[in-house]
């Protein structure tokens, strides 16, 4: 049975979906992250894993309210509401972030990746020669996927469910952003600028464009819900027998993507984002002193301060919740 929550305790598992959805709107930034930070990392993998084809079979003889507290169904829908309502508000406000005020939205998620560095780690239990192994492997996959090139393709209906499905599993790795993987296949202008046209074309009452970009979203919703009840038995079976080995690897892939998140960069090629307008791509993490522009070292920092005690904050918050649960 799911964990007995008041109409409060949904209300905040809304919220740190707002979160969510908001980090894997941004390359770089991984949703799995601030999920883990939150306290309910595990309660998502178990819940996810657990729902499979007698979900029917309950819902027939029991009824919905037994199906949905059988597997943990409320807790999956106050969570996905707020990553869907936080992708859906936010799209165009991280891109706008991203391409008027880029070091300073980095130093942000710079600090909030350092923090989830400091938690995450700090969870391990025991330290021995797998684990350290286990991290470094997590650092030099992570990195080697910030610095790998970007593939471009054509935005088939089959490319658009093939992303979904590779992105969800990075989406929910602490660590690796699933947004950053979809830049990576060449598909994340395609899916944010879908996600912009779906919000546009309902606005404006335009059908046709309101159908391609229903299916296209339905497509890449269909293969993240696929992507990730395949890689929550992978993640259940991992915490389950491996956890510190698995806290490494994690804690790695953050390590590994702050070189993504570092704030000053040297642009080595440029993409065209879905406005339109040429944004980065290819960068290569430079010194302060060698940033071409103004650096703005001390508001960096500042944000970067913020950003640390945001996660800081929100672990003494979930800390204190489950001291008072108990």
């Amino acid at each position: 049975m799911s964990e007995k929550r008041s109409l409060a305790n949904y209300a905040l598992v809304t919220l740190k979906g707002l979160a969510m959805g908001a980090a894997d709107v941004v390359p770089g930034v991984s949703g799995g992250t601030i999920a883990f930070i939150a306290g309910i990392y595990e309660e998502l993998i178990a819940t996810i894993d657990k729902i499979d084809i007698s979900l029917f079979k309950v819902w027939k003889k029991e009824g919905f309210s037994v199906m949905a507290d059988t597997y943990n169904l409320k807790f999956l829908g106050a969570l996905f509401l707020g990553i869907g309502l936080s992708i859906l508000s936010l799209a165009k406000l991280i891109t706008f972030l991203l391409d008027e005020h880029p070091l300073l939205l980095w130093g942000f998620f710079f600090g909030l990746i350092i923090a989830s560095i400091v938690y995450v780690g700090g969870q391990i239990k025991s330290w021995n020669f797998g684990v350290i192994l286990a991290g470094i492997i997590g650092v030099i996959v992570s990195y080697v996927i910030t610095i790998a090139e970007p593939l471009s393709t054509g935005a088939s209906y089959w490319f658009i469910f093939l992303s979904g499905f590779i992105a969800i599993i990075a989406m929910i790795l602490p660590g690796i952003s699933g947004s950053f993987i979809l830049l990576l296949l060449g598909s994340y202008s395609i899916v944010l600028g879908t996600v912009r046209n779906f919000v546009d074309a309902l606005l404006a009452f335009d059908f046709p464009a309101l159908k391609d970009a229903a299916i296209k979203l339905i497509l890449f919703m269909l293969g993240c819900v696929i992507g990730l009840k395949v890689f929550s038995k992978v993640l259940t079976y991992l915490f389950k027998n491996y956890q510190n080995l698995t806290l490494a690897l994690l804690t790695g892939f953050m390590i590994g993507a702050l070189n993504k998140v570092w704030p000053w960069k040297e642009v080595l090629s440029y993409r065209t984002n879905s406005a339109g307008h040429q944004v980065p791509l290819l960068e290569k993490s430079i010194l302060p002193q060698n940033f071409d522009g103004d650096p703005k070292i001390i508001l960096v920092i500042v944000l970067a301060v913020i950003g640390f005690l945001t996660i800081f904050l929100l672990e003494r918050f979930a800390n204190s919740k489950q001291k008072n649960a108990i």
